[in-house]
């Protein structure tokens, strides 16, 4: 007959990796005392539509990022087509309201960078509670150059409902900020 040792017995070596595991999660960097690397009065974040610019004004890309034979940049063009997506930022002011921010970012080799960031005047003047925003489309593909989001804001933090506003901007990059009209 033979014993089985308890130093190897099925329970014992489970127990082992189990406090292995946990040992080895400790050391991970993810924990819950590090540094967090963004700001916590982001309330919200949302990237959506998209831009592009080129050195020829008559070379443009399609949505997808192809190219033809007819919109090539020409040989030893120095200034290669740019191209990103845009970003609105909730961030919320020490007295509860919040301010939005539109970023333009680049899509660069390195990874993405911030080309621009501008604070939209029209939400800081109202004061508002941002409750939400929404990209027009949640599976991130754009037609046309440009974005459209829906932003959920209260003037008033009792109001029931929120009111609905509207950030667009074209094509050629003409911004609008509006209340959503049905």
């Amino acid at each position: 007959m033979r014993i089985s040792s308890p130093a190897r017995s099925p329970t014992v070596l489970s127990l082992a990796a189990c406090c292995l595991t946990l040992l080895l999660a400790a050391g991970s960097p993810a924990r819950a005392d590090d540094t967090v690397p963004m700001p916590d009065n982001i309330i919200f974040v949302t990237s959506t539509g998209y831009w592009e610019e080129s050195g020829d004004p008559l070379n443009v890309l399609d949505p997808n990022g192809t190219r033809t034979a007819e919109n090539q940049p020409a040989a030893g063009s120095s200034n290669p087509a740019q191209r990103g997506y845009y970003k609105l930022v909730a961030v919320r002011q020490p007295e509860g309201n919040a301010h939005i921010f539109l970023q333009q970012i680049a899509l660069d080799a390195a990874g993405p960078k911030v080309v621009s960031s501008a604070e939209l005047e029209e939400f800081s003047a109202m004061k508002a509670y941002v409750t939400d925003i929404r990209p027009e489309t949640s599976d991130g593909v754009a037609n046309q150059p440009g974005l459209f989001a829906t932003v959920y804001l209260k003037t008033d933090p009792t109001a029931a409902e929120p009111e609905t506003w509207t950030v667009l901007i074209d094509d050629i990059g003409d911004i609008k900020v509006e209340r959503e009209t049905n």
